[in-house]
């Protein structure tokens, strides 16, 4: 499981005039089942994406294709952790820790 942690390197004017084309692009990734949450940070700096079911490579590809990192508005953290325990609503997502 990543924790994708977006942080804005543009003013916020920037980032407005690119939302509709984040929010269709988040939609897509929703709807391809690799995003499980997501949602502002507060201050508005940035936002947090919650995302499975894909390997590390594939994350960082999709993160790469954001409107607002294409645009160079935000840079990426991506944090990869093994669920080992979860609410029921997200036991489709729990890991055993490797060997």
């Amino acid at each position: 499981m990543f924790v994708l942690e977006l942080t804005y390197t543009a003013p916020i004017e920037r980032i407005d005039a690119l939302l509709t084309e984040h929010v269709a692009w988040l939609e897509a990734r929703y709807a391809e089942g690799v995003f499980l949450a997501s949602g502002r940070k507060e201050p508005r700096e940035g936002g947090v994406i919650l995302a499975a079911g894909v390997g590390r490579a594939e994350i960082e590809k999709i993160a790469a294709t954001d409107p607002f990192s294409v645009g160079g508005l935000c840079t990426y953290r991506i944090v990869e952790f093994h669920a080992t325990k979860t609410a029921d609503g997200l036991a489709a997502f729990r890991e055993e820790l490797p060997a």
